[in-house]
């Protein structure tokens, strides 16, 4: 099982766009999906993962919801 969460980092940058804000306009509506996702209550689908096990980390469910 997962021992944590992979850390999700939006601001990271990439090789090409630099920036997902340079990328994307502030009216997407990627941005909206974003905020609304930060304000779901997962803590149901974060039960079900047996943090603190052995293998890779899993990919936190907000980013997964929100790819």
């Amino acid at each position: 099982m997962a021992k944590r969460f992979r850390p999700v980092d939006r601001d990271q940058q990439f090789l090409l766009p630099v920036d997902m804000r340079e990328w994307l306009p502030g009216d997407h509506v990627v941005w909206v999906l974003l905020e609304v996702v930060d304000h779901l209550d997962l803590s149901g689908l974060e039960k079900r993962y047996s943090l603190g096990g052995v293998g890779r980390r899993a990919y936190d469910p907000r980013m997964m919801l929100s790819c």
